[in-house]
């Protein structure tokens, strides 16, 4: 996925990709990546807006089941901060506070079925056949495509991701608005993202968590070559 995201110079930057093993976290890997946004933003916003308005700062705990996120922006400092805290289950769906959530949390939480195999929230630009888990069958597992409207219902072995995204925006004028951008780009991201990882099966199933960590260090420098080149090559008119 970050490899895709990489662009004009742009993408993803992975500073960090370590071991942890801490109280509050438990055990896992660690990662802390900047997101380069400058050639995705408006022209004028370009012009105007300071290089760290245009970067996201991203720390990440994956400790499989449970993972969290923390999205963060140097500029804007404490008025913002999304926290995505993730839980799998060999469920269907049917955990009700799979995350632990407080009572106040659970009072203000609006809960979003993603499909992976529904595309028509999908844009016309964005959709690409072979991410299309209607259309995709793994040779390795015997698994897709999932072309029946109840498959969730059906399909074994199956898992639920379940997400808790919470954002804080902090902006006079601006807080409502943008908070809710924020939470309608994520979940059409999240569903492109899972549609992807389905379909990319083959490519992942029986891997060892050595061979996983190897092929993050090489995917981490080859964004690391390919953005240095394109700064390089990209000329600045300013």
């Amino acid at each position: 996925m970050s490899l895709n995201e990489t662009g004009g110079g742009e993408g993803v930057e992975v500073l960090k990709n370590e071991p942890y093993d801490d109280e509050e976290h438990g055990k896992g890997q660690y990662t802390y990546k900047i997101y380069h946004l400058a050639s995705r933003a408006p022209a004028i916003v370009r012009a105007l807006a300071p290089k760290e308005a245009l970067e996201l700062h991203e720390e990440a705990w994956n400790g499989y089941p449970s993972c969290k996120t923390v999205t963060t922006s140097p500029w804007m400092g404490a008025n913002f901060k999304m926290v995505t805290e993730t839980m799998h289950l060999g469920d269907r769906g049917n955990t009700e506070n799979a995350l632990n959530a407080s009572a106040e949390t659970l009072a203000q939480r609006e809960v979003v079925f993603l499909n992976v195999a529904d595309d028509s929230e999908i844009a016309k630009s964005s959709y690409k056949k072979e991410e299309d888990p209607k259309v995709y069958k793994s040779k390795k597992t015997g698994r897709g495509p999932l072309t029946e409207n109840d498959w969730a219902e059906k399909c074994d072995p199956v898992m639920t991701c379940y997400k808790l995204v919470t954002v804080e925006f902090k902006w006079w004028g601006l807080q409502t608005t943008v908070e809710a951008l924020i939470m309608s780009y994520t979940r059409k991201a999240m569903l492109l993202m899972h549609r992807q990882l389905f379909c990319d099966t083959d490519e992942w199933h029986g891997m060892t968590i050595e061979q996983l960590r190897k092929m993050e260090e090489e995917t981490a420098k080859t964004l690391l070559e390919k953005r240095h080149k394109e700064l390089e090559n990209k000329t600045d008119f300013s």
